[in-house]
């Protein structure tokens, strides 16, 4: 007959050690499954989390035409607000600003 060794305290780190690898592991992965999905139409708060700018320069690239945006109604009040489509999210990835308008 074959006994376990009873387990230590050292034993029941290694496995919370595990544990809070994997908890790690799982936060990235939604985290980076969050980053893949895509949304049709962003909000200027939602484009500029994305490039990493402050929504005031996104709002200003827009009204100034550098990004391809477009004022619709929300729901929220008397004024319309800029949306973002997400092709125009790929196309200032890939080529960056769009030029000047000249008045």
């Amino acid at each position: 007959m074959v006994r376990e060794a009873p387990q230590t305290p050292a034993d029941h780190s290694g496995v919370r050690t595990v544990e809070d690898r994997l908890s790690k592991i799982e936060t990235l992965l939604v985290a980076l499954v969050q980053r893949q999905q895509f949304q049709d139409w962003y909000d200027i708060e939602e484009f500029a989390r994305l490039v990493d700018k402050a929504p005031f320069t996104v709002r200003e690239w827009a009204r100034h035409g550098r990004i391809r945006a477009e004022k619709r109604r929300s729901g929220r009040g008397a004024h319309a607000s800029w949306v973002v489509s997400h092709a125009e999210l790929q196309r200032y990835r890939r080529e960056g600003l769009l030029p000047c308008r000249s008045y």
